[in-house]
């Protein structure tokens, strides 16, 4: 058994997703928030708390990642 798909069950896909395939998916547990590729929903993931997926976001969105 996939033990992704007990761990988080509820995958949400932005409603602002076009039909290109170039999606990401995220869903929640009580401690996690886990990001996967929507086309490869068997795939690996990426696990974050809250708080790091927040700083993660606001990171990308101020270009802080860059080198």
């Amino acid at each position: 058994m996939d033990m992704s798909a007990v761990r988080f069950r509820n995958w949400r896909k932005s409603s602002f997703s076009g039909g290109a395939g170039q999606c990401v998916e995220l869903a929640h547990n009580t401690t996690q928030i886990a990001v996967r590729d929507s086309k490869n929903p068997t795939g690996p993931m990426l696990t974050f708390a809250q708080t790091e997926l927040i700083r993660l976001i606001s990171a990308l969105k101020t270009d802080r990642l860059s080198s």
